[in-house]
């Protein structure tokens, strides 16, 4: 089992930022793959970004890339979100997945773990 617990969400005026936490126990995570996904009301869960996490290889989906940046914390076992230059639209709970693969993946149905969700609201 893995634990994931997200953190750090809020209400923040568009062109400003966010860092989003996500607390991982239950697993050595060397093989599995990492990701952030968003669901805005109404709409669909959205990939935001896929981590692979011993390498650190990310795939950003185009709509964040270049404004958000995942890292992590290897000693306690944290995945960062900052995101930056925030839009309206990016407004959605966030939400911090894993499943035990090699491969970055962008289908939230082949996600095996999720968090409770980290609810972010950028007002114009």
């Amino acid at each position: 089992q893995v634990q994931l617990v997200e953190s750090g969400g809020g209400l923040v005026q568009a062109g400003g930022g966010l860092k989003l936490s996500c607390a991982i126990s239950g697993r050595t995570l060397s093989r599995y793959n990492m990701a952030w996904f968003r669901q805005a009301p109404g709409k669909e869960r959205e990939f935001v970004v896929g981590i692979q996490w011993m390498r650190f290889t990310t795939t950003y989906a185009d709509s964040v890339k270049g404004r958000f940046v995942s890292s992590k914390d290897d000693s306690n076992n944290i995945l960062y979100l900052h995101m930056l230059r925030l839009k309206p639209e990016d407004t959605a709970v966030y939400y911090c997945a894993a499943r035990p693969a090699a491969q970055v993946g962008t289908d939230s149905q082949s996600y095996n773990y999720w968090g409770q969700g980290t609810q972010v609201t950028v007002f114009p």
